[in-house]
């Protein structure tokens, strides 16, 4: 039987009441969005506003773009309980420079061009990462709600430890993740444009739907051998 819970982050947080009511719907961590050509960016300090309002155990995640040393030590002191996200080019060394927890996301090709992704290699050299974060390679970093082929990586392989170390991100909504767990079975789902109203501002309909989605998916594996 597997009782797996997959985890739910929504990302992309810009407003008080959707911070509110991400937690409410039961997500397990919220993203702010530290890139300043996003349309979902905010400050460290906004960050930090936001993060002051989460709950215990709901866990905030920073995420930068080629961000400079300086400005995640801003970004850490304004929210010094976050785990950290990296979306840009930065190599694991930039990655560990922050000395802090991270994750690091693979922004992996549309269409076919994805098979030709080599995420067994990613995984290693990325090691050190808690999780790897699986996004669709968009314009913008991230956002833009584009999934890639779910079927075009071996998740079973040893090296992926899809059970514990993978994010699923990508396009997902209410209406796909039920397929896109059942397909990569990840530890954990990470949501943005999937759950707005526009960019940047979340829907709390859009964002009890898919935690609700997440919750049937899990309950669907958990009846399987």
């Amino acid at each position: 039987m597997n009782a797996h819970r997959t985890r739910i982050k929504i990302c992309g947080l810009t407003r008080e009441a959707d911070v509110d009511a991400a937690a409410r719907a039961g997500a397990d961590a919220v993203g702010f969005v530290l890139y300043a050509k996003s349309p979902r960016h905010v400050t460290p300090e906004r960050a930090g506003e936001l993060a002051r309002r989460l709950p215990a155990f709901v866990t905030p995640v920073l995420l930068f773009v080629n961000a400079s040393p300086e400005y995640v030590q801003r970004a850490c002191e304004a929210v010094p309980n976050a785990l950290l996200q990296f979306h840009g080019d930065e190599s694991p060394a930039d990655c560990l420079a922050a000395g802090r927890p991270f994750m690091r996301a693979a922004r992996i090709p549309t269409g076919a061009a994805g098979q030709g992704f080599d995420l067994l290699k990613y995984a290693t050299d990325f090691s050190t990462a808690q999780a790897i974060l699986l996004d669709a390679h968009v314009e913008g970093f991230g956002g833009g709600g584009q999934s890639f082929d779910w079927t075009a990586f071996p998740w079973s392989h040893p090296l992926l430890n899809a059970s514990s170390r993978l994010v699923l991100s990508g396009g997902l909504t209410p209406a796909n993740v039920i397929d896109g767990i059942t397909c990569v079975r990840p530890w954990a789902v990470d949501v943005s444009s999937g759950v707005e109203v526009s960019k940047g501002i979340k829907s709390p309909d859009l964002m009890n739907a898919f935690v609700a989605a997440v919750r049937a998916a899990d309950e669907h594996l958990s009846r399987l051998p």
